[in-house]
């Protein structure tokens, strides 16, 4: 392949480039064979924290760890080609105070080939993600809902109503002032992600906002049917492979009390093929 004819995923500017333009497609993935599914079809993959629930069994995101996060980031990058590879940073990997986060994001980065970090939080991860972004770590925000502060914020709850619209919208414009290249917003009303999207000057990416954000993501695991134990009224599904995948498992539990199955097809005899 010549160098010309070469792939080359997004880099962090490309995205921001993007505003206004056509929507961004992001999905989460954790494993090599996912991001192999998706790549071909996405300009970012997110290693969300999200892991703890859809494969680890954890009830929220804060049991996850940087072990973990850069584990599935590894895995995921090998997976990729063409998008971008975004990989959250965990609760208490970046909140203590900027040189924290600069030790952690680099870490993330180094150990998973990751173009770019997500960590939760407006107005008070400010410092933060200029202290990062100074430093040749670009920063993707995440505003809105933050699951890391599911404690403070009373559960999974709409944010942004009434007269806490000014709050998100504040949020929203302090990470981009900061140097974040792209904001997620989540659980927002429609209407203030839209008024988001107008204000600031860095592509907003919608989870349970608005179609008019400059891009979307999901979880995919809930989007293919995969993960059924929490489904938030934003996760559209695109197909039911848990459900297909149940009973399939059912069909060879059968076969096999049967013992219908290995049949004489799928078993090797004295002589012929080895493989």
């Amino acid at each position: 392949m010549s160098a010309s004819a070469r792939i080359t995923a997004p880099t962090p500017s490309d995205i921001r480039a993007r505003k206004g333009g056509d929507p961004l497609v992001s999905l989460t993935a954790y494993t090599t064979p996912m991001a192999q599914m998706m790549d071909d079809h996405v300009d970012i993959v997110l290693v969300g924290d999200s892991v703890g629930m859809v494969l680890h069994g954890l009830p929220d995101t804060l049991g996850v760890t940087m072990d973990m996060m850069c584990l599935h980031g590894a895995a995921v990058k090998r997976g990729l080609a063409r998008a971008m590879m975004v990989v959250d940073m965990p609760f208490g990997s970046y909140e203590e105070s900027p040189e924290q986060a600069f030790r952690n994001a680099a870490r993330l980065m180094r150990e998973t080939g990751a173009a770019a970090v997500k960590l939760e939080g407006g107005v008070a991860m400010a410092d933060t993600i200029r202290f990062l972004t100074a430093r040749s770590i670009p920063v993707m925000a995440h505003i809105g809902l933050t699951p890391q502060a599911i404690n403070t914020l009373g559960g999974y709850k709409v944010q942004g109503r009434g007269e806490d619209r000014d709050r998100v919208l504040d949020d929203a414009k302090a990470v981009e002032k900061a140097g974040a290249f792209a904001v997620v917003l989540e659980k927002v009303p429609a209407s203030l992600a839209d008024d988001i999207t107008d204000q600031v000057a860095i592509p907003t990416i919608g989870i349970g906002a608005s179609a008019g954000c400059d891009g979307q993501i999901l979880v995919v695991d809930d989007m293919l049917g995969l993960f059924t134990a929490f489904k938030p009224k934003f996760a559209k599904r695109y197909a039911t492979l848990g459900a297909d995948g149940g009973a399939a498992i059912a069909a060879y539990a059968t076969e096999v009390r049967a013992r219908s199955f290995p049949a004489p097809e799928h078993v090797f005899a004295d002589e012929g093929p080895t493989t």
